[in-house]
């Protein structure tokens, strides 16, 4: 796994983001054999025949062992540095799905997460996409709406929810991997195109703290002090500037309001607890001492 781990700067993405993206990180090989398991996997949802998914709560080791070829892919090293670097040790196996979206298909997916209600605790869970063919614009690729993560909702309240500014579709090569926050609000597309859509997502649990277990050698240049707000300003690449990207449907107050909840997840995953973005947290947290709180 060394050598595969996520960098801060792409830790820092995924926090201001809720998502990140690896293009072609499946090999030929194993995308050219990928729908006929997929296939099973669906007959087995739908008619109880064919390849039966793991039990939730299986740990992620145990699961999809040979011959598959979806545990080929969960094991390739740069998928496992992924997800070791996102969740931590020995995570387990909640659920997955796959997603069939056969050519000249007109129905798409409401807008949703793929989670309850959640409560203020930072721990997450992560979903990983992955399309084995390549899917050019237009033809039933996930909609997804960037930097939602944090912005917690009941599920079914984004039913009626389109063309959120700055969505995004996902068009790209075969064997591109997303990985998503479990908050992130998206939904499935219509395939127009002559070409049936494959894609297999299966969501992780972690079952221990997800602290520091990315490549940390450019933290300590990238995290800076939090208290030197006009350094972090200075340093493009800092984790405080990647946590002040302005996603396009943020209005003034939601926009700060997602820089605090960066910073408190971003607390968590550092183990420091007096790290922030231009004070918002410090100055809550401040108030709340003042009413003994």
């Amino acid at each position: 796994m060394d050598g595969h781990l996520l960098t801060t700067r792409q830790m820092a993405s995924f926090v201001a983001d809720g998502y990140l993206r690896f293009d072609a990180l499946v090999p030929d090989g194993l995308n050219h054999r990928a729908s006929d398991e997929m296939g099973r996997l669906r007959e087995e949802r739908f008619t109880g025949d064919g390849l039966r998914p793991p039990a939730t709560g299986t740990p992620l080791e145990a699961c999809y062992p040979p011959p598959s070829v979806i545990g080929e892919y969960l094991r390739l090293p740069g998928v496992q540095g992924i997800i070791r670097s996102l969740l931590g040790p020995d995570p387990t196996f909640d659920h997955d799905w796959t997603h069939h979206i056969p050519a000249g298909t007109a129905e798409g997916q409401h807008l949703h997460t793929d989670a309850i209600a959640d409560s203020d605790d930072p721990t997450f869970d992560i979903q990983l996409f992955w399309f084995p063919h390549e899917v050019r614009p237009g033809e039933g690729g996930t909609r997804f709406v960037p930097g939602s993560h944090l912005h917690r909702v009941q599920p079914s309240a984004l039913d009626r929810y389109q063309h959120i500014a700055g969505e995004e579709q996902f068009a790209g090569p075969a064997g591109t991997v997303l990985v998503f926050h479990h908050g992130l609000w998206h939904a499935g597309q219509p395939n127009p195109g002559p070409d049936d859509r494959w894609m297999h997502k299966v969501r992780l649990n972690p079952t221990q703290p997800q602290v520091l277990q990315w490549d940390t050698a450019d933290l300590a240049e990238l995290h800076n002090d939090p208290s030197d707000h006009v350094f972090a300003r200075m340093q493009p690449d800092s984790v405080a500037h990647t946590f002040r990207a302005w996603h396009p449907w943020h209005g003034v107050t939601t926009y700060r309001n997602e820089q605090v909840q960066r910073a408190r997840l971003w607390r968590y995953l550092t183990d420091d607890d007096t790290y922030d973005v231009d004070h918002y947290l410090t100055r809550l947290e401040g108030r709340a001492r003042l009413v003994g709180r």
